[in-house]
């Protein structure tokens, strides 16, 4: 299947506070070692609204996630590698 994913990484001051930029350079391993880079689109969009729950990523605009390094894999794989 040749399905296009869309990730929005929050810039919003505290999400980059809690390391969007780091899950930015996890995202672009995890696709690449994947072979998904030519299936994802990476964008980044101004706050969010969901602080609390920050660094955030959306994942074709279902849902807002609340991440780190460990359940960021976790939701990559959960998301992206369904269709396999």
């Amino acid at each position: 299947m040749n399905t296009t994913h869309r990730i929005v990484i929050c810039l919003g001051s505290s999400c980059s506070a809690r390391g969007n930029a780091r899950h930015l350079a996890t995202i672009r391993e995890f696709l690449a070692r994947e072979g998904l880079e030519d299936r994802v689109e990476i964008s980044g969009s101004l706050c969010s609204g969901h602080c609390k729950d920050g660094p955030n990523i959306s994942i074709d605009d279902k849902i807002w996630y609340g991440i780190d390094n460990g359940s960021l894999v976790d939701i990559l794989t959960h998301t992206l590698k369904r269709e396999e």
